[in-house]
């Protein structure tokens, strides 16, 4: 299944499928049909920590680097602040990095592919759960 318009890529997406010995990027590219893939530097760090081979992370780098790309400026961080503190007042205690995720997806006006359920929690976070969006290859 394809879609159309901007979807950031959580980290658990490509982190699963490399887990599985499944290259990521034909799966994505694939799947987002006329739409656009994005990323920030959560998502980037969190993945590129993990590669244990060096010209695994190259590749997979050299991907990042054509995706668009969420910035994550002080007024993103300020924002995703705010909602962190809203959640945890409503007693939502959600992980940092998937606030920051979020925050980065909600500034350029994308979904979140992810499989992780924290992102369902956040207001105005459109999701698309990985594990039924990609099937075939989940």
């Amino acid at each position: 299944m394809s879609r159309g318009g901007v979807v950031l890529v959580d980290s658990n997406v490509f982190i699963h499928l490399l887990r599985r010995g499944r290259d990521p990027r034909p799966i994505l590219d694939a799947w987002i049909g006329g739409g656009d893939l994005a990323t920030c530097g959560m998502v980037r760090l969190e993945v590129e920590r993990g590669l244990k081979a060096p010209r695994l992370k190259e590749r997979l780098g050299a991907y990042f680097d054509v995706l668009l790309y969420a910035p994550t400026p002080n007024h993103l961080w300020e924002r995703a602040t705010e909602l962190a503190w809203q959640l945890d007042r409503r007693g939502i205690n959600l992980p940092a990095q998937d606030i920051v995720i979020a925050s980065a997806a909600r500034a350029i006006g994308a979904a979140v592919l992810t499989d992780d359920g924290h992102f369902e929690e956040i207001p105005g976070c459109t999701v698309f759960r990985a594990a039924r969006e990609l099937e075939a290859d989940w």
